[in-house]
């Protein structure tokens, strides 16, 4: 069978019991990186070193059918450098492949730098959403930003320090320079921080330079307080000023967070009993 294991994400002492045992009894290990995955075998004390075997972002699809293949008849472990393995790291397609061919995929669960951002950062925690990372160029990630702007639920990111100070900025521009967020940096590691406070600060913060591995989380979009009827109101004007309908549903919806579509048919409506 195929087993994905989480491995901690920065102190050594969250290694389970189970992930000790599964790294000691694996006929094979499907890694990351492998010499991250050898150094973590000599800090756990595990004198048995099962076979290992690259798998990352850029072999994937070639060494997917023949994991899957050795899973049909031995224990196959699945790990990343850190956390759970398809979260934002290899293994999807691993994963897709044994499902598909009625291989038994399960999992040794355990360290989360998602759950754990989202845990500590003390936004709302009952609906969130995993973004990964950003786009990289600033074109990209304004067209992503704007489609998530009116998102409800908590938003959860990845970021590289160098980039961080530009996502922030970013984002206060998308969202607005009030929006609370939190950057969790080194998370369970000796020099862990939480910086929590509005976008527009924590850029001006971010700014100086922030180092260590990052997660950001940051508040969903607050409920419309524009009413259905103004929201219709401002699309009928809009189109007698020569806009577009289409357009101007989507405007309207992206400031008050109300159905583009709902808005476009009620406009529609509107304009036949005219």
């Amino acid at each position: 069978m195929l087993w994905l294991a989480a491995t901690p994400i920065g102190n050594l002492g969250d290694a389970s019991p189970r992930l000790r045992e599964a790294l000691a009894s694996a006929d094979a290990i499907a890694a990351e990186d492998t010499r991250h995955t050898a150094q973590l075998l000599r800090l756990l004390d595990i004198e048995a070193r099962p076979e290992l075997i690259a798998l990352h972002d850029h072999n994937e699809r070639d060494r997917a059918d023949m994991i899957v293949q050795r899973a049909e008849t031995e224990e196959i472990l699945l790990v990343s450098d850190a956390g759970m393995p398809t979260v934002s790291d290899p293994g999807f397609r691993v994963v897709q492949l044994a499902a598909e061919r009625g291989v038994t995929v399960s999992a040794i669960p355990g360290p989360s730098a998602v759950i754990t951002a989202l845990a500590v950062a003390g936004l709302p925690t009952d609906r969130f959403t995993f973004e990964g990372f950003l786009p990289r160029k600033a074109g990209d990630r304004a067209r992503t930003l704007r489609d998530l702007a009116t998102e409800r639920r908590t938003l959860v990111f990845f970021e590289a320090p160098s980039r961080i100070a530009d996502s922030l900025a970013s984002l206060a521009e998308a969202f607005g320079p009030d929006r609370a967020a939190a950057v969790c940096r080194e998370l369970t590691k000796l020099h862990e921080e939480v910086k929590r406070g509005p976008l527009a600060e924590l850029a001006t913060w971010a700014a100086e330079g922030v180092r260590g591995e990052i997660v950001l989380v940051v508040a969903g979009a607050p409920e419309s307080v524009v009413s259905p009827e103004s929201a219709l109101a401002e699309v009928l004007e809009r189109v007698a000023g020569g806009e577009r309908m289409k357009d101007a549903t989507r405007a309207v919806s992206e400031a008050t967070g109300l159905s583009a579509k709902d808005l476009y048919s009620a406009a529609l409506a509107a304009k036949d009993r005219r």
